[in-house]
């Protein structure tokens, strides 16, 4: 079997709402590429949003149905974190997190009423938002001498490599990133260069 190397995700940030017996339910949803990324998210939400009785979440990374958290902040247990995820998997869309902010509207929704009013919450923002595929990348650092700066550059250029991050010094690092098909290659090639040492960071 072919490995997999595209999935789909989300352009940019987006918002939907759902209203339910007084009940608001703002559902924000953000691309993300590590799970690093999500306390500073919802820290933030929560500020904004510091009169809302709840914000639930569901993050999904990479392309195994495994790599996911819920949190059901306090509403019933699995009544939010899980049907925002479910949602996730059923529009198969990943590297996301959705957070659903509730403010309370003085009715009980009762344990459907809840699923119903996260689930639909996450589908209004997924609906709102740009779905793009993307590939599957390796992200690895490269450390060498400057005077192979050039031998470096040339395989840059022959694979179009992303330079995420670099540093020149006597001593150079370089955060290349490049889809994961191409790593036997790109790998074999950066071997080839004196001095040089190639570490794997992580996959987006």
């Amino acid at each position: 079997m072919l490995f997999e190397d595209t999935y789909k995700t989300i352009k940019s940030p987006v918002e939907g709402l759902f209203k339910d017996r007084g009940s608001k339910f703002l559902a924000f949803a953000y691309p993300i590429e590590h799970e690093n990324e999500v306390k500073p998210i919802i820290e933030n939400l929560r500020k904004e949003h510091f009169k809302a009785v709840h914000h639930c979440y569901a993050f999904r990374l990479g392309l195994e149905r495994t790599n996911f958290r819920v949190n059901d902040d306090g509403e019933p247990s699995g009544t939010a974190g899980k049907p925002i995820l479910n949602t996730l998997l059923s529009h198969n869309v990943t590297n996301i997190l959705v957070v659903v902010v509730r403010y309370f509207g003085g009715t009980l929704l009762g344990v459907p009423g809840l699923i119903n009013a996260y689930k639909t919450a996450t589908a209004e923002a997924l609906a709102l938002a740009e779905i793009i595929e993307k590939t599957v990348n390796d992200v690895y650092i490269v450390s060498f001498e400057f005077i192979q700066m050039n031998d470096v550059m040339k395989v840059v250029k022959e694979f179009s490599l992303k330079i995420r991050n670099q540093t020149y010094d006597n001593q150079c690092t370089m955060e290349l990133e490049f889809r994961k098909t191409l790593t036997n290659q790109v790998v074999g090639k950066l071997e080839k260069i004196d001095n040089i040492s190639i570490e794997y960071l992580f996959t987006v």
